[in-house]
């Protein structure tokens, strides 16, 4: 014990201030790269889960059709055929659904590929 307390310096008890400089310098750096990162990851979650509701509306439909056979129905027909709640409004007529809406923004509805995007 007594030749590791000779290794350290006398008198020395932390760091300078150079080396706190250093290290708050590259704290920097670090949190510049990746705080713009943390936005694309939470519009790419939004958009995921936009689409996901656009799947589970299309589950619901398509099992609506194979037990009544008719395309044309009401919204609420088809409420019975959806597991979970869908935050999006959409509309639904003759086979084609159509987002209007979404509540996280930032998102535009491809009406060619019916689902939602980021613009």
């Amino acid at each position: 014990m007594k030749r590791l307390m000779k290794s350290f310096r006398y008198g020395e008890r932390g760091f300078t201030l150079v080396e706190l400089l250093i290290v708050v310098a590259i704290l920097g750096a670090l949190s510049a790269v990746a705080i713009p990162n943390v936005g694309r990851f939470t519009k790419t979650g939004h958009l995921n889960a936009a689409n996901s509701e656009v799947m589970t509306l299309r589950t619901a439909v398509d099992a609506y059709y194979a037990e009544n056979g008719a395309w044309n129905t009401t919204q609420a027909e088809i409420a019975p055929y959806i597991t979970r709640t869908i935050k999006g409004t959409y509309t639904y007529a003759s086979g084609v659904i159509t987002g209007t809406t979404y509540p996280s923004g930032g998102l535009t509805w491809d009406g060619t590929n019916e689902l939602w995007q980021i613009p």
